[in-house]
């Protein structure tokens, strides 16, 4: 069959046409092989996959980089990168629908170190509330968390360094993911996670705590609860935050950028602020240039009038509205039982996005 002739149909739902796509290698003969290719695969998981587009642009996408004369040493990260993501996605997948917090910190901690308690107690109370716990795998705070989740609530991502010794005894081989890349760790960190708490550490906590926040503000990343924790008298996240003031001092933040993360030594407060975000609010999308935002329960008509009116700086033209689920939401089953709100966000003020999504969540108080 040519390359223009098939589609790829799941579920009797017609999913894609090589002739709604302009992606192709542009050769008839080899374009049908890849189609076919698929198709069978396709076949043969008896319709549990919907993707057969997106895995056709991948195996193009790597055909490419043969036609391209792409250097040796890029196809190989690029080969191993995808690689790490699909196992990753592998060991996830039976837990997608089960709450997780990623928790980061220094592996120096040692286990008599006030922070190495904490974070063992933070581990603890997320998994008596049934939440999983995800770290770096290694010693130290990421051992904390979880020796306090215990194995069964544990996940690992592990970067392989020469210096450190693979992943801690609280990890059950299942649940470790080996990384070569940080890169390509730090993606499954942030999309597999669903809160973040991190704890004092180095370069490391540093770098994660900056990217995190960088995701949430610019909007690459869905708004989730951060919070920043250390042991009373410890002074890290203090010393952090004169930072934070400096920049926002500077101009180079907004004052409402403040509101993404919470600085606190009060485990019950870190503890709070993770399930406070949950208490109404589910999760957001974008369909068609609106914002959507999922809810666990309905909120009064008043509230929404209100939101309107206190947050019209962020909205860029009409007003909060109550909707049912999107039409793109339905085609992908995507939480259609849920509430939402819906509305124009200018998608730069998350800061103040995340006031809108307390706002939301008090009401529940």
């Amino acid at each position: 069959m040519g390359a223009t002739g098939t589609i790829f149909v799941v579920s009797g739902r017609r999913l894609a046409s090589v002739a709604d796509m302009s992606y192709m290698m542009n050769n008839e003969a080899i374009d049908a092989m890849i189609n076919r290719l698929v198709a069978d695969v396709v076949a043969d998981t008896d319709g549990l996959t919907t993707d057969a587009d997106l895995v056709r642009e991948i195996i193009v996408t790597a055909l490419k980089l043969v036609k391209d004369g792409t250097d040796r040493g890029d196809v190989k990260m690029m080969n191993t990168a995808l690689k790490e993501l699909r196992y990753s996605s592998l060991v996830f997948e039976p837990h997608r629908t089960h709450r997780k917090v990623a928790v980061y910190g220094s592996a120096r901690t040692k286990p008599d170190d006030p922070n190495y308690l904490m974070a063992e107690e933070f581990g603890k109370r997320m998994a008596d509330d049934d939440w999983m716990v995800i770290t770096g795998a290694g010693p130290g705070i990421m051992e904390a968390a979880n020796k306090g989740a215990g194995t069964e609530a544990s996940f690992g991502v592990n970067i392989r360094l020469p210096f450190e010794n693979g992943a801690n005894e609280y990890l059950s081989p299942g649940k470790v993911i080996n990384f070569k890349y940080f890169f390509t760790r730090k993606v499954q960190f942030v999309k597999e996670s669903d809160a973040f708490a991190l704890f004092p550490g180095g370069f490391g906590t540093m770098d994660e705590a900056f990217e995190l926040l960088t995701l949430v503000q610019t909007g690459k990343s869905d708004m989730h609860p951060i919070v920043m924790v250390d042991h009373e008298g410890t002074g890290y996240w203090e010393a952090w935050q004169v930072l934070c003031e400096a920049l926002m001092e500077q101009g180079m933040i907004s004052p409402a950028d403040g509101n993404l993360y919470l600085v606190t030594t009060d485990l019950d407060a870190a503890v709070g602020e993770i399930e406070r975000f949950f208490r109404v609010y589910h999760s957001q999308r974008f369909v068609d240039g609106q914002l959507v935002l999922r809810l666990v329960s309905d909120v009064p008509d008043s509230l929404v009038a209100e939101l309107t009116q206190e947050f019209s700086d962020i909205i860029v033209s009409g007003a909060i509205q109550k909707i049912g689920a999107t039409q793109a939401e339905v085609e992908s089953e995507d939480h259609v039982d849920l509430p939402r709100l819906a509305f124009s966000f200018n998608r730069r003020s998350y800061g103040r996005l995340r006031s809108l999504i307390d706002r939301i969540n008090d009401s529940a108080a």
